[in-house]
């Protein structure tokens, strides 16, 4: 007798091309994303200013956020120039001391007695925004100068546009050599800060808020580093900080918010 074979048994055709539509569309998800992030990220630093700007709106005050040594120069000489009646340092190392600050500014010392306050409880960007908003409020403002570092004005005009809707808010973005776009595109460690303030600028458009941000009242204060030096007190790069009637700023500053 002639045996009979068996008819193999045959996977079905179907979950195969199930898990092969699924394989193409995980790529075709992630590339997409690839790009939306990509353009996002250039629609961001085409809002980076390139350059300062040669004249600024005055207001009725002056916000300056601390994290570079030439941001409190800049505010100190918008101050000197009567573009705003008063300044607010915000985010100041709670160690900082007065003498400290009349060191770290020698040419606007005069000015600390009468028109300059010092916040000590922003821990970040949006703590920045809400001790900015209460201290406008305390004193009735209704237009501030903002000073902050080009690549973070953005973030910083969200926040503040947030904890101060009803209040005018003026730019004026410090631009250092390492942001001008002929430098930072050739610059790794550049282009690595501004993807993370990329990314820092997301969170905060969706209102993730990963960290605390001002510093309640039984929180501990930051401490000061050793040997305490003016420009660090301010939470700063502890490199020295020109004057007003030096260069405003170093070839160099430090990008952090």
């Amino acid at each position: 007798m002639t045996g009979r074979t068996e008819p193999r048994e045959q996977t079905p055709a179907r979950p195969r091309n199930l898990l092969r539509r699924l394989v193409v569309a995980l790529v075709l998800l992630t590339g997409l994303a690839g790009v939306a992030g990509a353009a996002g990220f250039l629609a961001f630093t085409a809002r980076i200013a390139a350059r300062e700007p040669a004249a600024v709106k005055s207001a009725d005050a002056i916000v300056v956020l601390t994290g570079g040594p030439s941001r409190i120069v800049d505010a100190v000489g918008l101050l000197a120039d009567g573009r705003g009646r008063r300044l607010l340092i915000t985010g100041v190392n709670p160690a900082t001391t007065t003498d400290e600050m009349r060191r770290a500014l020698p040419d606007g010392e005069h000015l600390l007695g009468c028109c300059i306050d010092l916040g000590h409880r922003a821990l970040n960007t949006r703590g920045n925004a809400l001790e900015a908003a209460e201290w406008a409020r305390e004193k009735r403002f209704r237009s501030l100068v903002v000073v902050t570092s080009s690549w973070h004005m953005p973030r910083a005009m969200m926040e503040l546009g947030r904890a101060l809707p009803d209040v005018e808010l003026v730019s004026y973005p410090v631009v250092t050599t390492r942001t001008q776009p002929e430098s930072w595109w050739s610059d790794t460690g550049t282009l690595k800060i501004l993807v993370k303030e990329y990314l820092k600028f997301i969170m905060a458009a969706v209102k993730i808020r990963p960290a605390q941000a001002v510093a309640g009242a039984g929180a501990v204060p930051r401490p000061a580093p050793p040997a305490l030096s003016a420009p660090a007190a301010l939470g700063e790069d502890p490199r020295p900080i020109p004057t007003a009637g030096a260069a405003l700023r170093p070839a160099e500053a430090r990008l952090s918010p």
